[in-house]
Protein backbone atom coordinates (compact mmCIF):
# COMPACT_ATOMS: atom_id res chain seq x y z
CA UNK A 1 0.00 0.00 0.00
CA UNK A 2 1.42 3.56 -1.04
CA UNK A 3 2.44 5.65 1.72
CA UNK A 4 2.19 8.75 -0.23
CA UNK A 5 -0.32 11.33 0.95
CA UNK A 6 -2.71 13.36 -1.14
CA UNK A 7 -3.45 17.09 -0.57
CA UNK A 8 -6.46 18.20 0.81
CA UNK A 9 -8.00 20.92 0.25
CA UNK A 10 -10.49 22.90 2.86
CA UNK A 11 -12.30 26.61 1.78
CA UNK A 12 -11.11 29.55 3.69
CA UNK A 13 -13.41 32.41 4.73
CA UNK A 14 -12.21 34.28 1.38
CA UNK A 15 -12.51 31.51 -0.55
CA UNK A 16 -16.11 31.08 0.61
CA UNK A 17 -16.76 34.83 -0.24
CA UNK A 18 -15.24 34.11 -3.73
CA UNK A 19 -17.30 31.36 -4.13
CA UNK A 20 -20.71 33.53 -3.80
CA UNK A 21 -19.44 36.24 -5.22
CA UNK A 22 -19.12 34.34 -8.64
CA UNK A 23 -21.76 32.55 -8.16
CA UNK A 24 -24.03 35.61 -7.53
CA UNK A 25 -22.37 37.07 -10.88
CA UNK A 26 -22.94 34.01 -12.88
CA UNK A 27 -26.28 34.31 -11.89
CA UNK A 28 -26.74 38.06 -12.49
CA UNK A 29 -25.01 37.46 -15.83
CA UNK A 30 -26.97 34.78 -17.35
CA UNK A 31 -30.94 36.18 -15.99
CA UNK A 32 -30.92 39.29 -17.40
CA UNK A 33 -32.17 41.36 -14.96
CA UNK A 34 -32.77 39.65 -11.51
CA UNK A 35 -33.85 40.37 -7.91
CA UNK A 36 -31.88 40.47 -4.75
CA UNK A 37 -34.39 38.19 -2.99
CA UNK A 38 -34.56 35.86 -6.29
CA UNK A 39 -30.82 35.22 -5.69
CA UNK A 40 -30.55 34.74 -2.47
CA UNK A 41 -33.76 32.12 -2.82
CA UNK A 42 -32.08 30.33 -5.91
CA UNK A 43 -28.68 30.22 -4.32
CA UNK A 44 -29.63 29.75 -0.51
CA UNK A 45 -27.24 32.65 0.79
CA UNK A 46 -28.63 35.42 3.07
CA UNK A 47 -30.47 38.49 1.23
CA UNK A 48 -27.51 40.54 3.53
CA UNK A 49 -24.85 38.36 2.07
CA UNK A 50 -26.49 39.39 -1.67
CA UNK A 51 -26.67 42.81 -1.02
CA UNK A 52 -22.99 43.19 0.45
CA UNK A 53 -21.66 41.28 -2.85
CA UNK A 54 -24.34 43.00 -5.57
CA UNK A 55 -22.76 45.94 -3.89
CA UNK A 56 -19.30 45.48 -4.30
CA UNK A 57 -19.93 43.95 -8.45
CA UNK A 58 -21.90 47.69 -8.83
CA UNK A 59 -18.75 49.19 -7.35
CA UNK A 60 -16.72 47.23 -10.25
CA UNK A 61 -18.79 48.18 -12.52
CA UNK A 62 -19.67 44.44 -13.27
CA UNK A 63 -23.78 44.87 -11.93
CA UNK A 64 -25.86 47.66 -12.62
CA UNK A 65 -29.68 48.53 -11.58
CA UNK A 66 -32.08 48.21 -14.55
CA UNK A 67 -34.33 50.55 -13.38
CA UNK A 68 -37.18 47.79 -13.49
CA UNK A 69 -38.44 46.77 -9.96
CA UNK A 70 -39.02 44.09 -7.96
CA UNK A 71 -42.85 43.52 -7.65
CA UNK A 72 -44.00 40.72 -5.68
CA UNK A 73 -45.00 42.69 -2.58
CA UNK A 74 -43.05 44.61 0.03
CA UNK A 75 -40.46 47.20 -0.73
CA UNK A 76 -39.89 47.64 -3.82
CA UNK A 77 -35.97 47.64 -5.42
CA UNK A 78 -34.42 47.95 -8.19
CA UNK A 79 -33.38 44.66 -10.50
CA UNK A 80 -29.80 43.93 -11.12
CA UNK A 81 -28.30 43.20 -14.68
CA UNK A 82 -24.85 42.13 -16.06
CA UNK A 83 -23.13 45.45 -17.28
CA UNK A 84 -21.09 43.79 -19.77
CA UNK A 85 -21.40 46.25 -22.71
CA UNK A 86 -19.19 48.79 -20.54
CA UNK A 87 -16.44 46.22 -20.39
CA UNK A 88 -14.30 45.02 -23.88
CA UNK A 89 -11.97 42.28 -24.47
CA UNK A 90 -9.71 41.64 -27.31
CA UNK A 91 -10.16 37.91 -27.94
CA UNK A 92 -7.74 36.51 -30.97
CA UNK A 93 -7.30 32.78 -32.72
CA UNK A 94 -4.08 32.47 -34.18
CA UNK A 95 -4.47 29.93 -37.12
CA UNK A 96 -1.71 28.39 -38.95
CA UNK A 97 -2.50 30.74 -42.13
CA UNK A 98 -5.11 33.49 -40.75
CA UNK A 99 -5.28 35.60 -37.63
CA UNK A 100 -8.40 36.84 -36.43
CA UNK A 101 -9.19 39.00 -33.99
CA UNK A 102 -12.16 40.94 -32.03
CA UNK A 103 -13.24 43.58 -29.72
CA UNK A 104 -16.21 42.05 -28.01
CA UNK A 105 -17.78 43.54 -25.09
CA UNK A 106 -18.95 40.53 -22.10
CA UNK A 107 -22.58 40.44 -23.59
CA UNK A 108 -20.66 38.55 -26.61
CA UNK A 109 -21.24 41.68 -28.71
CA UNK A 110 -18.90 41.76 -31.88
CA UNK A 111 -17.67 45.47 -32.20
CA UNK A 112 -14.54 45.10 -34.11
CA UNK A 113 -13.14 42.45 -36.24
CA UNK A 114 -9.75 42.26 -38.24
CA UNK A 115 -7.90 39.23 -39.72
CA UNK A 116 -4.81 38.78 -40.68
CA UNK A 117 -3.49 36.32 -43.77
CA UNK A 118 0.05 34.68 -42.26
CA UNK A 119 1.81 32.21 -43.39
CA UNK A 120 4.47 30.19 -41.04
CA UNK A 121 7.30 32.43 -40.10
CA UNK A 122 10.11 32.86 -37.79
CA UNK A 123 8.66 32.85 -34.30
CA UNK A 124 9.71 36.37 -33.72
CA UNK A 125 7.87 37.25 -36.62
CA UNK A 126 4.60 35.64 -35.62
CA UNK A 127 5.02 37.74 -32.47
CA UNK A 128 5.44 41.10 -33.99
CA UNK A 129 1.91 39.77 -35.61
CA UNK A 130 0.29 39.40 -32.76
CA UNK A 131 1.28 42.38 -31.40
CA UNK A 132 0.33 44.23 -34.57
CA UNK A 133 -3.71 43.08 -33.80
CA UNK A 134 -3.63 43.62 -29.96
CA UNK A 135 -2.24 47.10 -31.22
CA UNK A 136 -4.76 48.18 -33.76
CA UNK A 137 -7.54 46.71 -31.50
CA UNK A 138 -6.55 48.40 -28.64
CA UNK A 139 -6.54 51.68 -30.73
CA UNK A 140 -10.32 50.65 -31.50
CA UNK A 141 -10.94 50.50 -27.77
CA UNK A 142 -9.67 53.77 -27.35
CA UNK A 143 -11.69 55.22 -29.89
CA UNK A 144 -14.72 53.88 -28.44
CA UNK A 145 -13.77 55.10 -24.40
CA UNK A 146 -14.41 51.90 -23.29
CA UNK A 147 -12.51 49.92 -20.74
CA UNK A 148 -10.48 46.74 -21.78
CA UNK A 149 -10.45 44.01 -19.32
CA UNK A 150 -7.99 41.63 -20.81
CA UNK A 151 -6.42 39.48 -23.52
CA UNK A 152 -7.29 36.64 -24.39
CA UNK A 153 -5.11 34.12 -27.05
CA UNK A 154 -6.09 30.95 -28.77
CA UNK A 155 -3.18 28.98 -30.05
CA UNK A 156 -3.37 26.11 -32.58
CA UNK A 157 -0.80 24.05 -30.22
CA UNK A 158 0.34 22.72 -27.05
CA UNK A 159 -0.46 25.74 -24.24
CA UNK A 160 0.42 25.96 -20.89
CA UNK A 161 -2.32 27.64 -19.71
CA UNK A 162 -0.79 28.72 -15.91
CA UNK A 163 2.51 29.67 -17.22
CA UNK A 164 1.21 31.39 -20.35
CA UNK A 165 4.69 29.07 -22.30
CA UNK A 166 3.73 27.67 -25.56
CA UNK A 167 5.43 24.09 -25.54
CA UNK A 168 4.86 23.86 -29.30
CA UNK A 169 3.01 25.56 -32.06
CA UNK A 170 4.67 24.68 -35.34
CA UNK A 171 2.77 26.77 -37.56
CA UNK A 172 3.76 29.96 -35.76
CA UNK A 173 7.33 28.33 -34.99
CA UNK A 174 6.93 28.46 -31.28
CA UNK A 175 8.45 25.68 -29.00
CA UNK A 176 8.50 26.70 -25.03
CA UNK A 177 7.87 30.46 -26.51
CA UNK A 178 7.31 32.16 -23.28
CA UNK A 179 4.38 34.27 -24.96
CA UNK A 180 2.53 35.42 -22.15
CA UNK A 181 5.84 36.55 -20.43
CA UNK A 182 6.71 38.46 -23.84
CA UNK A 183 3.26 40.55 -24.25
CA UNK A 184 2.69 41.29 -20.26
CA UNK A 185 6.25 43.14 -21.15
CA UNK A 186 4.63 45.37 -23.63
CA UNK A 187 0.33 45.48 -22.81
CA UNK A 188 -0.29 46.44 -19.01
CA UNK A 189 -3.34 43.95 -19.09
CA UNK A 190 -4.48 40.74 -18.11
CA UNK A 191 -3.00 38.24 -20.22
CA UNK A 192 -4.79 34.46 -21.12
CA UNK A 193 -3.26 31.90 -23.38
CA UNK A 194 -4.99 28.91 -24.34
CA UNK A 195 -4.93 26.08 -27.04
CA UNK A 196 -7.13 27.40 -29.81
CA UNK A 197 -9.55 25.09 -30.04
CA UNK A 198 -10.03 24.95 -26.24
CA UNK A 199 -11.54 28.67 -26.51
CA UNK A 200 -13.79 27.69 -29.38
CA UNK A 201 -15.38 24.71 -27.31
CA UNK A 202 -16.06 27.31 -24.26
CA UNK A 203 -17.00 30.06 -26.68
CA UNK A 204 -19.26 27.63 -28.07
CA UNK A 205 -20.58 26.10 -24.98
CA UNK A 206 -21.62 29.76 -23.63
CA UNK A 207 -22.93 31.68 -26.46
CA UNK A 208 -23.31 29.25 -29.52
CA UNK A 209 -25.35 26.05 -27.75
CA UNK A 210 -28.23 25.98 -25.25
CA UNK A 211 -28.06 26.70 -21.71
CA UNK A 212 -28.32 23.23 -20.69
CA UNK A 213 -25.16 22.32 -22.34
CA UNK A 214 -22.33 21.78 -19.94
CA UNK A 215 -20.38 19.42 -20.87
CA UNK A 216 -19.25 19.51 -24.57
CA UNK A 217 -16.39 18.23 -27.27
CA UNK A 218 -16.05 20.55 -30.14
CA UNK A 219 -13.61 18.40 -33.22
CA UNK A 220 -12.26 21.24 -35.18
CA UNK A 221 -10.92 19.53 -38.62
CA UNK A 222 -9.23 21.46 -40.66
CA UNK A 223 -5.64 21.51 -41.71
CA UNK A 224 -4.87 19.10 -38.38
CA UNK A 225 -7.66 17.39 -36.15
CA UNK A 226 -7.85 18.77 -32.08
CA UNK A 227 -10.90 18.59 -29.91
CA UNK A 228 -11.79 21.10 -27.11
CA UNK A 229 -13.29 19.57 -23.88
CA UNK A 230 -15.53 21.53 -21.62
CA UNK A 231 -16.66 19.53 -18.34
CA UNK A 232 -18.95 21.36 -16.13
CA UNK A 233 -18.99 24.34 -17.77
CA UNK A 234 -14.77 24.57 -17.66
CA UNK A 235 -12.00 23.53 -20.18
CA UNK A 236 -9.94 20.22 -19.65
CA UNK A 237 -6.77 20.12 -20.06
CA UNK A 238 -5.75 17.14 -18.43
CA UNK A 239 -2.16 16.00 -16.59
CA UNK A 240 -0.59 17.57 -19.32
CA UNK A 241 -2.48 19.89 -21.26
CA UNK A 242 -2.70 17.04 -23.64
CA UNK A 243 -6.16 16.37 -23.10
CA UNK A 244 -7.93 16.94 -27.09
CA UNK A 245 -5.12 16.23 -29.13
CA UNK A 246 -6.95 13.33 -31.48
CA UNK A 247 -5.33 14.07 -34.20
CA UNK A 248 -3.13 11.10 -32.93
CA UNK A 249 -6.07 9.24 -32.25
CA UNK A 250 -4.94 5.40 -34.20
CA UNK A 251 -8.03 4.18 -36.27
CA UNK A 252 -6.01 0.35 -36.08
CA UNK A 253 -4.02 -1.76 -35.22
CA UNK A 254 -1.56 -1.12 -38.48
CA UNK A 255 -0.59 2.14 -36.87
CA UNK A 256 0.79 0.53 -33.89
CA UNK A 257 4.66 0.93 -33.39
CA UNK A 258 4.81 3.75 -36.11
CA UNK A 259 6.51 7.33 -35.11
CA UNK A 260 4.15 10.69 -35.39
CA UNK A 261 6.47 13.67 -34.93
CA UNK A 262 4.09 15.53 -36.82
CA UNK A 263 0.51 15.08 -37.83
CA UNK A 264 -0.59 12.43 -36.23
CA UNK A 265 -2.27 9.05 -37.57
CA UNK A 266 -5.86 10.45 -37.34
CA UNK A 267 -4.99 13.62 -38.96
CA UNK A 268 -2.71 12.24 -42.08
CA UNK A 269 -6.36 10.61 -42.69
CA UNK A 270 -9.10 12.33 -42.27
CA UNK A 271 -7.84 16.09 -41.74
CA UNK A 272 -8.38 18.55 -44.23
CA UNK A 273 -4.82 17.39 -45.74
CA UNK A 274 -5.60 13.83 -45.08
CA UNK A 275 -8.63 14.20 -47.07
CA UNK A 276 -7.21 16.06 -50.12
CA UNK A 277 -4.38 13.51 -50.12
CA UNK A 278 -6.61 10.60 -50.22
CA UNK A 279 -8.36 12.25 -52.46
CA UNK A 280 -5.87 13.31 -55.07
CA UNK A 281 -4.09 9.56 -54.62
CA UNK A 282 -8.00 8.30 -56.04
CA UNK A 283 -8.49 10.72 -58.81
CA UNK A 284 -4.54 9.76 -59.87
CA UNK A 285 -5.78 6.17 -59.83
CA UNK A 286 -8.97 6.93 -61.88
CA UNK A 287 -7.20 9.18 -63.84
CA UNK A 288 -4.63 6.35 -64.98
CA UNK A 289 -7.07 4.05 -65.97
CA UNK A 290 -7.73 6.28 -68.70
CA UNK A 291 -11.11 7.77 -67.35
CA UNK A 292 -9.72 10.81 -67.15
CA UNK A 293 -6.41 13.95 -68.09
CA UNK A 294 -3.77 13.40 -66.04
CA UNK A 295 -3.52 17.69 -64.82
CA UNK A 296 -6.97 16.51 -63.33
CA UNK A 297 -4.82 15.54 -60.37
CA UNK A 298 -3.29 18.79 -59.60
CA UNK A 299 -3.92 20.69 -56.30
CA UNK A 300 -6.85 19.06 -55.30
CA UNK A 301 -7.92 20.46 -51.91
CA UNK A 302 -10.95 18.69 -49.02
CA UNK A 303 -13.45 21.75 -50.23
CA UNK A 304 -13.16 19.85 -54.07
CA UNK A 305 -13.47 16.04 -53.11
CA UNK A 306 -16.94 16.72 -51.08
CA UNK A 307 -18.11 18.91 -53.86
CA UNK A 308 -17.13 15.85 -56.30
CA UNK A 309 -18.76 13.53 -54.03
CA UNK A 310 -22.24 15.90 -54.18
CA UNK A 311 -21.85 15.66 -57.81
CA UNK A 312 -22.00 11.88 -57.32
CA UNK A 313 -18.43 11.33 -58.75
CA UNK A 314 -17.04 7.56 -57.35
CA UNK A 315 -13.44 8.38 -56.68
CA UNK A 316 -14.74 10.93 -54.33
CA UNK A 317 -17.48 9.33 -53.02
CA UNK A 318 -15.02 6.36 -51.94
CA UNK A 319 -13.09 9.05 -50.05
CA UNK A 320 -15.96 10.61 -48.46
CA UNK A 321 -16.86 7.47 -47.17
CA UNK A 322 -13.59 6.54 -45.86
CA UNK A 323 -13.60 10.02 -43.84
CA UNK A 324 -16.99 9.01 -42.71
CA UNK A 325 -15.72 5.62 -40.73
CA UNK A 326 -12.77 7.50 -39.49
CA UNK A 327 -14.21 10.46 -38.00
CA UNK A 328 -17.39 7.99 -36.80
CA UNK A 329 -14.40 5.99 -34.76
CA UNK A 330 -13.66 9.41 -33.09
CA UNK A 331 -16.73 9.71 -32.40
CA UNK A 332 -17.27 7.13 -30.60
CA UNK A 333 -13.97 7.14 -28.35
CA UNK A 334 -15.09 10.15 -27.45
CA UNK A 335 -18.54 9.58 -26.26
CA UNK A 336 -17.56 6.69 -24.55
CA UNK A 337 -14.73 8.72 -22.42
CA UNK A 338 -16.17 12.10 -22.07
CA UNK A 339 -19.77 11.38 -22.24
CA UNK A 340 -20.80 15.17 -23.79
CA UNK A 341 -23.96 16.82 -24.12
CA UNK A 342 -22.93 17.10 -27.40
CA UNK A 343 -20.32 16.80 -30.17
CA UNK A 344 -19.61 19.86 -32.51
CA UNK A 345 -17.83 19.71 -35.54
CA UNK A 346 -15.84 22.76 -36.33
CA UNK A 347 -12.99 23.87 -38.65
CA UNK A 348 -12.89 23.86 -42.54
CA UNK A 349 -14.16 20.51 -43.11
CA UNK A 350 -17.22 21.58 -40.85
CA UNK A 351 -18.74 23.77 -44.03
CA UNK A 352 -19.83 20.15 -45.16
CA UNK A 353 -21.38 18.62 -41.80
CA UNK A 354 -24.36 17.98 -43.92
CA UNK A 355 -22.58 15.47 -45.60
CA UNK A 356 -20.93 13.63 -42.32
CA UNK A 357 -23.45 14.18 -39.54
CA UNK A 358 -25.87 11.61 -40.21
CA UNK A 359 -23.68 9.04 -41.82
CA UNK A 360 -21.39 9.02 -38.97
CA UNK A 361 -24.74 8.74 -36.66
CA UNK A 362 -25.91 5.53 -39.01
CA UNK A 363 -22.49 4.15 -38.52
CA UNK A 364 -22.59 4.02 -34.85
CA UNK A 365 -26.34 3.31 -34.37
CA UNK A 366 -25.87 -0.05 -31.82
CA UNK A 367 -22.35 -0.16 -31.93
CA UNK A 368 -22.54 2.37 -29.05
CA UNK A 369 -25.07 2.55 -26.28
CA UNK A 370 -25.73 6.44 -26.76
CA UNK A 371 -25.20 8.59 -29.93
CA UNK A 372 -25.11 12.23 -28.44
CA UNK A 373 -26.24 14.98 -30.72
CA UNK A 374 -23.83 16.03 -32.85
CA UNK A 375 -24.08 19.25 -34.61
CA UNK A 376 -21.64 21.80 -36.80
CA UNK A 377 -20.18 25.13 -34.88
CA UNK A 378 -22.77 27.62 -34.87
CA UNK A 379 -20.22 30.45 -34.63
CA UNK A 380 -17.37 29.08 -37.08
CA UNK A 381 -13.84 31.20 -36.86
CA UNK A 382 -15.36 33.72 -34.38
CA UNK A 383 -15.41 30.40 -31.55
CA UNK A 384 -12.26 31.59 -30.13
CA UNK A 385 -12.85 35.06 -29.92
CA UNK A 386 -16.12 34.05 -28.03
CA UNK A 387 -14.32 31.89 -25.40
CA UNK A 388 -11.70 34.44 -24.71
CA UNK A 389 -14.11 36.78 -23.06
CA UNK A 390 -15.50 33.91 -20.68
CA UNK A 391 -11.94 33.02 -20.05
CA UNK A 392 -10.54 36.83 -19.33
CA UNK A 393 -13.86 37.01 -17.19
CA UNK A 394 -13.35 34.32 -14.78
CA UNK A 395 -9.89 35.34 -14.86
CA UNK A 396 -10.30 39.20 -13.65
CA UNK A 397 -13.70 38.10 -11.24
CA UNK A 398 -11.67 35.24 -9.55
CA UNK A 399 -13.83 32.52 -10.82
CA UNK A 400 -14.72 29.75 -9.18
CA UNK A 401 -16.32 26.51 -10.54
CA UNK A 402 -18.28 24.36 -7.97
CA UNK A 403 -19.12 20.32 -8.30
CA UNK A 404 -21.07 18.86 -5.50
CA UNK A 405 -20.44 14.99 -4.58
CA UNK A 406 -24.31 13.94 -3.59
Amino acid sequence: MSSAKRTIHTITAAEMRGINRASILELIRCHGTISRTQIAAELSVSLPTVMRISNDLMRAGLVIESGQKESSGGRKRNLLQFNGAAHLVIGIDLGGTKIYGAAANLNGELLHEISYTHYQTQAEQSLAVVCQMIDELLRFAEGAALPVRGIGLGVPGVVQPESGVVTIAPALDWTDFPLKERLAGRYSLPIVIENDVNLAALGEVWFGTDADINNLVLLAIGTGIGAGVVINGAVYGGAHHLAGEVGYFLPDRSHLGKAYPGFGALEQLASGTGIAGRGRAARQAMMESGLRPAEDAQALTAEEVFLAARRGEAWAEAVLQETIDYLAQLVAAVTLVVDPDAILLGGGVAKSADLLIEPIQRRLQGAIPLIPPIQASKLGYRAAAFGAIIQVLRITTNYYSLQRYA
